[in-house]
């Protein structure tokens, strides 16, 4: 694999072309803001999603989707709730058996799908990878030690991206499980913003560690009910990317769930930004599916009360507080 088309100018699909050019391979970038394709192409910057990082030369930027479909395999790296009408249009032009790599990180709000069942309706026998994982932008960008899952149930197919991602720094871990892959990335947002609350409200690190941990038990329940495996939760996409995201103030979702907990509204918090917080639609989302599979995921439910619902956060948290004392392991019940 040589030539790679990426879907998406934000932060994340600019990153990966970052990564991809220093793996020796050839670039083309996709961007709909014909602002990103401009200063890419003169600057090698994106100072909209990406600012401060000087960009490879090498990588070509294009606001025409079928330019970027003419390559050995696709990236997405669009918003989660856009991929769909994305998808969309990008298929007639996308070669036959080109893979598409899904790098977008959350749950459609209106269906409840993953981004791999989106993917398979829009191109259906298409062969489809994840890569999810543990990675702010800008440290992918510049250079920085990174490791990531990619997870494909054609193990071949794996391997050969694990090959041509694969870098010094950039190091991709094979999985065979998509779909644990994906529920880890999309509800680690939604953890991340309960963190933030957390951050914001002062109540310590205790309570942190602790809805960290209770959240991943969540995780591992949606993931299980889904038909992922429990094992993939244990790695890098998924308590990886939830430690990374519920600690580091680089997350858009953390930062979110930071001034709601210090008594921001929502609106205005969004108002002043132009990067999407998954969380904040993966929340109604994971919601929905969980109930759709049966299972609890009480930290979820409360961060989608509070952002989508008019719940007090306060009272939110007395909730959490007030439930049950139960075993920690689903076996140590009675």
């Amino acid at each position: 694999m040589q030539i790679f088309g990426i879907i998406g100018g934000g932060a994340w699909g600019t990153a990966l072309a970052q990564v991809l050019c220093r793996a020796g391979r050839d670039v083309v970038l996709w961007a709909r803001e014909a602002e990103v394709v401009a200063a890419v192409s003169v600057a090698a910057e994106n100072p909209i999603f990406l600012p401060g990082i000087k960009l490879d030369r090498g990588i070509r930027t294009t606001g025409e989707l079928a330019m970027a479909a003419q390559a050995d395999a696709v990236l997405l790296a669009t918003p989660a709730q856009h991929l769909r009408a994305i998808a969309g249009h990008l298929v007639p032009y996308l070669p036959k058996d080109v893979p598409l790599v899904l790098c977008t990180k959350g749950i459609e709000e209106k269906t409840g799908a993953l981004m791999s069942e989106i993917a398979a309706a829009a191109a259906p026998g298409v062969p489809l990878a994840v890569l999810s994982g543990p990675t702010f932008a800008h440290e992918v960008a510049v250079g920085l030690p990174t490791a990531v899952t990619l997870a494909a149930a054609d193990a071949a197919l794996g391997a050969r991206l694990v090959k041509a991602l694969g870098g010094r720094s950039f190091r991709p871990y094979l999985s065979a499980d998509p779909v644990g892959a994906q529920v880890g990335g999309a509800v680690k947002n939604v953890l991340a913003i309960a963190c933030g609350i957390v951050m914001g409200k002062k109540f310590g690190d205790n309570a942190r560690a602790a809805l960290i941990t209770r959240g991943l038990a969540e995780m591992v329940r949606l993931a299980v009910a889904k038909g992922g495996k429990a094992e993939t939760l244990m790695g890098l996409s998924g308590l990886g990317d939830l430690t990374l995201t519920c600690t580091g103030l680089q997350s858009r979702n953390l930062s979110l769930g930071v001034a709601l907990g210090e008594g921001q509204a929502l609106d205005a918090i969004l108002a002043t930004r132009r990067s999407v917080a998954e969380g904040v639609t993966s929340s109604a989302a994971c919601i929905a599916l969980a109930r759709k599979l049966g299972i609890e995921m009480p930290i979820v439910q409360a961060v989608d009360a509070i952002l989508h619902h008019g719940a007090a956060i306060d009272r939110e948290i007395e909730s959490l507080l007030a439930r049950p004392f139960k075993a920690e392991l689903i076996s140590e019940r009675g």
